[in-house]
Order: C-alpha cells, then sequence, then structure tokens
C-alpha cells in the first residue's frame, strides 16, 4: 500500500543534493554513478538515494538514523548496512552496501559530500524531533482509505 504523510511542522525544508557515487564492483574495481539523495520531512524517519543507471533510475529509501551513524560506525542489521572506511588513495569516504532479492550492490561515497547532506538534513528537522513532523492522524486515515 502506498500514501503519502504530510508534515505537520512546515518549517522544515525538503533537503536535495546530487553527487557522484562510486559503484565498486566484485574485482573492486569502481565505476561512477550519479546519486540523488533526498531528505523530505513529511517522511522523517527517511532517506532516500536515487541511482541513475543505464536500466533507470533506482531508488532506494532506508532510516535516516543509518545514514547518520554510518559516517562514524557501522550501522545496519537488514537490507542497508553503512559504513565509514578509507578508499586505496587514504582519502575518507562512507561506504553504503544495498541487498535486496535480486542482488547486491556497494557504493562509496566522499564522507565531506555525505557529510554536508546529513548537516543539512539535521538542520531541516533535528535528531529526536522527527515526530513531531508526522502526521500519524493523515496517516492512518490513509491506511484505513478515507479521506484526510
Amino acid at each position: 500500500m502506498d500514501f503519502n504523510v504530510t508534515a505537520k511542522n512546515t518549517a522544515a525544508q525538503l533537503v536535495t543534493t546530487v553527487m557522484t557515487l562510486e559503484l565498486i564492483d566484485s574485482t573492486g574495481a569502481a565505476t561512477p554513478l550519479e546519486t540523488e539523495f533526498a531528505y523530505d520531512p513529511a517522511d522523517p524517519f527517511a532517506v532516500s538515494a536515487t541511482f541513475v543507471t543505464v536500466a533507470g533510475r533506482v531508488q532506494w529509501t532506508f532510516g535516516r538514523d543509518l545514514l547518520i551513524g554510518g559516517l562514524y560506525e557501522p550501522t545496519g542489521d537488514g537490507d542497508v548496512h553503512v559504513w565509514p572506511c578509507l578508499d586505496g588513495d587514504a582519502h575518507s569516504v562512507v561506504i553504503i552496501e544495498l541487498c535486496s532479492p535480486d542482488g547486491e550492490a556497494l557504493v562509496q561515497a566522499r564522507a565531506s559530500e555525505l557529510t554536508s547532506f546529513v548537516e543539512k538534513m539535521t538542520s531541516s528537522v533535528a535528531p529526536g524531533a522527527e515526530s513531531a513532523y508526522l502526521d500519524v492522524d493523515g496517516a492512518i486515515s490513509a491506511i484505513l482509505g478515507e479521506a484526510a
């Protein structure tokens, strides 16, 4: 079931950024991958990453806490894992591993670029304040098929 949850508090702003990540294959070779990260206060606990591939756009949505925590330590127990690392040139990067029944992908982002996105996201909605932006009544109405 797909439904939209609207933000109760309108002070927060949509945050988006486009950056080039590197898709790491099984040999360790890296391929540039244009990616848009987006944070919408209407879905305050989530962040999305849209990857532009030759097959089209692929979007993953996962907990924003994974991205925030993954800047500093390994996070994730399910389909998404995030952790800090150094690349082959000793530059600080963040690895994002995505797993699905269709396969796995390992991408890396420059830590400075991802940190900048996270700082803007947490300035829009501070950690711990997410529930103030969630319209629970609207979500329940949407689930029950009622007009919100």
